[in-house]
């Protein structure tokens, strides 16, 4: 029986899924050394093998998965009489895996997106949530979250608990202050007594999560937008598009709540279009101050 068969026989109290992958990546392995013993490689051929892979266009994530299955074999191995002197996997590290961008939408899309026409109170609402998501990159929760006095329409701003119950202020754009304050009008006739929340429901209470993903959804369907619209893709525009156009990587990270730059500077490598230099100009809903109505 070859090594990597007795290693799988040791793997059978393993789930399936794990069993059949390990198997598979181990005979990867196996293929690669050709003639050899798994039991004699060394550091050095296992990280050849590894390049050979990387070369071959298997991608960082799949190689750290191999990698991984490659150590459950060695590390087995040293409890058998064919244990070799070092595991060749010890300090190997695979390529790092390409950090996915987010998907934003362009300016005109955003634009398309909220430009939800009706007078009746849900498209008034649906509108003011979603300019706002867009106007000041809020996270779904904090958007589920908010409560009428923490929108100050005066003063365009809207102050939000993030991660962590950190509390930050962030601008609101012009459109998204007009949105509000016809939405706040038809609020007071729908929102039950006591009730807080900026955005409620047809009974009057908080407008949850859930609900505000499958309106979003909806309204996206409804516009022409061909590929699935979440809230977090809103805060992802918005930050796009503030920081292409004025280039201050700090004050995004600050209206996002990053609470590491590192998690902003991940916006710089997208590529929108320029609008303007500072917020109220540079975004697409916000370039006239206007005070609500």
């Amino acid at each position: 029986m070859t090594l990597p068969e007795r290693f799988a026989a040791h793997l059978a109290p393993r789930p399936a899924h794990t069993r059949n992958a390990y198997v598979r990546d181990v005979a990867q392995l196996s293929a690669l050394a050709g003639d050899r013993s798994l039991a004699t490689l060394t550091r050095a051929d296992v990280a050849r093998h590894l390049a050979t892979l990387h070369g071959r266009g298997l991608s960082g994530r799949s190689l750290a998965r191999m990698l991984s299955a490659w150590r459950a074999f060695y590390r087995w191995l040293a409890t058998t009489p064919d244990a070799p002197r070092d595991d060749p996997t010890a300090t190997l590290k695979p390529p790092k895996a390409a950090r996915r961008l987010p998907v934003a939408l362009s300016p005109d899309e955003a634009a398309q997106l909220v430009a939800i026409e009706g007078d009746d109170a849900l498209a008034q609402r649906d509108r003011a949530l979603f300019e706002l998501a867009y106007s000041s990159g809020l996270r779904l929760a904090e958007l589920a979250g908010l409560d009428v006095d923490r929108l100050d329409l005066v003063e365009g701003e809207v102050r939000v608990f993030g991660k962590g119950s950190k509390e930050r202020v962030v601008p609101v754009g012009a459109a998204a202050r007009d949105a509000c304050a016809r939405w706040l009008a038809t609020r007071a006739t729908l929102a039950a007594h006591g009730e807080k929340a900026v955005f409620v429901g047809q009974h009057g209470r908080r407008l949850g999560p859930r609900a505000i993903e499958a309106r979003l959804a909806g309204w996206a369907k409804k516009s022409g937008l061909t590929q699935h619209v979440h809230p977090h893709m809103l805060r992802h525009s918005f930050a796009s598009h503030v920081l292409q156009s004025s280039g201050d990587l700090r004050a995004v990270q600050d209206m996002l709540g990053h609470a590491s730059i590192a998690s902003t500077q991940v916006y710089t490598h997208l590529d929108f279009q320029a609008l303007a230099k500072v917020y109220d100009a540079a975004h697409p809903r916000a370039r006239k101050r206007k005070a609500p109505g």
